[in-house]
């Protein structure tokens, strides 16, 4: 496990080498969110029920907390997204 972020309700979100991202509830694994090509190294959370995931594949993935549906992309970055940081309007 490279990266954790727990959201307001206490969900916890784990990033890894498997390339995954893992949500738990009440220590229960509730889903995988597969997508990124390379290992998950960051993790935070966002508003409007927004995850996002930084990894080694150059990308941000963007996914809904509610229902761990895969939003958007971000792409432009040459080497690993290795932390995140969300402003909070």
């Amino acid at each position: 496990v490279y990266a954790l972020a727990i959201g307001a309700d206490g969900t916890l979100f784990s990033g890894s080498a498997d390339k995954t991202v893992r949500v738990w509830s009440d220590g229960e694994h509730v889903r995988t969110l597969v997508g990124h090509t390379g290992q998950v190294l960051a993790l935070a959370i966002g508003t409007h029920g927004k995850l996002y995931s930084g990894s080694d594949d150059t990308t941000v993935r963007v996914w809904s907390i509610a229902d761990g549906t895969f939003l958007s992309t971000l792409e432009g970055h040459t080497h690993d997204v290795r932390s995140l940081a969300v402003g909070l309007d």
